[in-house]
């Protein structure tokens, strides 16, 4: 996500926390439904974040991006403000999302990985979103969650990215396995799994073939069609 000019990231999460805390009410009084969670995986290039962008924007939902998420793991005050938008039914929620990610994964989680579980968790309690990297593909309950993996040729991939950053050939090169390095190591070390197995996602979408409404629109046929609405743990 391309942070607005004039709104820091810090604005944004507190104007997210402040949108939360005004439902907070309102989510007792109706009737409890799934959360409508859409997670992202990309590799660098393949326009994934644009995609994302255009998905939240077109079903009205919150956009989580990297930087957004790490704000909100990073700050121990924020961090505490976040989980205060749930209810105890939701907290509770919560912690069976994440006990269950643990035991699954065999992990032993540092206090980093705890702070990001709970605001991705959350954020999948309130539902509506649209999350980008930071594991949350292995976060969300499958059940909640829409997994989303986008791919591309290196050669599509390398003039996007020349394109973005106004850069050469090489240097974009540079830059995709710069970044392709960090995320693979990212999914190892907290994860214990490999970014690019086929089966953590439900769509794989190769943009190389696809454009960006095109890709948008099949997402959006998954949700019309009640896909995984029948699933449950």
């Amino acid at each position: 996500m391309k942070i607005p000019k004039g709104r820091s990231v810090d604005k944004i999460v507190e104007e997210q926390i402040h949108q939360w805390q005004m439902s907070k009410e309102t989510a007792k009084k109706q009737t409890p439904q799934k959360p409508s969670v859409i997670t992202v995986s990309r590799q660098p290039g393949s326009r994934g974040n644009e995609i994302a962008g255009k998905l939240a924007k077109d079903l009205g939902y919150d956009l989580f991006d990297r930087e957004i998420i790490q704000q909100m793991a990073d700050d121990t005050n924020v961090s505490s403000r976040v989980l205060e938008t749930l209810d105890e039914k939701g907290l509770n929620l919560l912690e069976d999302v994440i006990a269950t990610v643990v035991e699954q994964r065999h992990l032993w989680p540092d206090q980093y990985m705890k702070h990001l579980m709970k605001i991705i968790g959350t954020i999948g309690r309130h539902g509506k979103a649209v999350i980008v990297g930071r594991g949350a593909t292995f976060i969300i309950p499958p059940e909640e969650n829409i997994r989303l993996r986008f791919i591309a040729s290196m050669e599509n991939r390398i003039k996007h990215i020349a394109e973005q950053l106004n850069v050469s050939s090489d240097e974009a090169r540079r830059q995709i396995y710069k970044v392709e390095a960090q995320r693979r190591s990212f999914t190892r070390r907290y994860f214990y799994t490999a970014i690019d197995e086929p089966t953590h996602y439900d769509l794989i979408i190769n943009t190389d073939y696809v454009g960006d409404d095109h890709a948008a629109s099949m997402v959006k046929t998954l949700l019309d069609k009640g896909f995984k609405s029948g699933v449950s743990r």
